[in-house]
């Protein structure tokens, strides 16, 4: 395959279920969790409900009907002004089909969604020693020093 080569960037809706699992099953490979991704997939009705609702974003990048790139996002309404971000939660490409313009096209795509919608910025973290993709983004947007944190959540006390 060439980078010349038609790949088809498809918006999931409702009825794209055999589209996310395929979706949920390459984040898996690619981030090399696969029990994140596959070992507990929602069932149909919540997947077609996220699907349906106006903050989420999934997209598929299709060859030969194939998914070999997905991007998983949420459109965030803010507080402190009546606008919205779009945050790509998860960005990937099956490594077969790495450094085609794939990962480009997807956020690409989402560019144009969030122009679409309104949305100020569209958000991206990379993960330290991520350098392929820390060079992509930096090609595309502008770099913040941030940190992230995990917090859990804590049941309220009786």
């Amino acid at each position: 395959m060439s980078k010349n080569t038609s790949i088809d960037i498809h918006r999931l809706a409702p009825g794209d279920l055999d589209t996310m699992n395929a979706m949920l099953a390459l984040f898996g490979d690619a981030f090399e969790e696969p029990d994140t991704y596959t070992a507990a997939r929602p069932d149909a009705e919540y997947t077609r409900k996220l699907l349906a609702s106006g903050s989420f974003i999934a997209l598929a990048a299709l060859f030969e009907e194939r998914v070999v790139g997905a991007l998983a996002a949420y459109e965030l309404q803010k507080f402190e002004q009546a606008r919205s971000e779009i945050y790509i939660y998860d960005l990937a490409v099956a490594e077969a089909y790495r450094r085609r313009g794939i990962a480009t096209a997807l956020i690409e795509r989402v560019r144009q969604i969030a122009a679409e919608r309104g949305a100020w910025v569209v958000v991206i973290q990379a993960d330290q020693g991520d350098d392929a993709a820390i060079a992509l983004y930096d090609k595309l947007g502008k770099r913040e020093a941030v940190l992230h944190f995990d917090i859990q959540p804590r049941p309220k006390p009786d």
